[in-house]
């Protein structure tokens, strides 16, 4: 069962997040693409972040993820504060503490199926049982494929290696990034039932996708518009969700003609 500190402290906290990129052509002129978030993602629980197409939703992730430096503002993750760490501290709490799942599945290409599932442990110097391995495999249905390196391995084969990984590795937040974007029906649905089983084991979740039907699974759903926290729904209903996105784009349709 999830956490019992879901209810009270959060495991990610964002306050007045701010990010800029630089205008190419334009020495010293920056665009805003995140504008003061202000966010709270519950412990133990799937959060699903949603919203138009260049509403900042991705730019999101990677900023709480540290995998892009925010301009400003304070991230906070089970109580550390990351955005303030030096990049080594911050690399050793994400190898502690953090799994990803990308659409591009960032599998190597040069190792097996299995050591591509140990390796998160291994780069954080120290071992997973290989039974932990093994029955993560199996729970995915890629066991058959242990000795086989990516390239052989269909898109949907490869995501369900890097959510195997997840499970063997056992972190306690997951980011996922359009992890069921390049995903065949079926595929995508099996990525899902284990997103939405992780937290069942204290792991929160947190997932970037443009599908409502995927975030509709998850236990809250963020919508983004205009690089802004446009509305915090529940999950469940995947028409709402879509009713809050296309809200959100009306908006910022509405704010660029004013």
């Amino acid at each position: 069962m999830p956490n019992s500190t879901a209810s009270s402290a959060p495991c990610i906290r964002l306050r007045d997040l701010r990010m800029d990129f630089p205008i190419p052509g334009r020495r010293r002129e920056t665009t805003r693409v995140l504008h003061d978030i202000d966010l709270d993602v519950p412990e133990g629980r799937l959060t699903a972040i949603v919203g138009p197409s260049g509403s900042g939703k991705s730019t999101l992730l990677l900023c709480t993820a540290g995998l892009e430096q925010a301009t400003a503002g304070s991230i906070e993750i089970l109580g550390t504060d990351v955005l303030s760490s030096t990049p080594r501290k911050q690399a050793a709490f994400r190898s502690e503490n953090i799994g990803f799942i990308f659409q591009e599945y960032n599998l190597v290409s040069s190792l097996t199926v299995e050591d591509n599932i140990a390796l998160p442990a291994r780069l954080a110097g120290h071992r997973i049982p290989k039974s932990r391995v093994s029955d993560a495999m199996s729970r995915l249905g890629i066991a058959k494929h242990a000795r086989r390196r990516p390239d052989r391995l269909s898109g949907g084969e490869r995501q369900r290696v890097a959510v195997a990984r997840v499970v063997a590795n056992q972190p306690r937040v997951v980011f996922a990034d359009e992890p069921t974007g390049a995903l065949d029906l079926k595929s995508g649905h099996v990525v899902l039932d284990w997103l939405q089983a992780l937290p069942a084991q204290g792991t929160t979740v947190l997932m970037v996708t443009h599908d409502p039907h995927a975030a509709a699974r998850a236990d809250q759903v963020v919508v983004m518009g205009a690089g802004r926290v446009h509305a915090i729904i529940p999950g469940g209903d995947s028409h709402a969700v879509s009713d809050a996105v296309l809200a959100a784009q009306s908006e910022d349709e509405a704010g660029e003609k004013s």
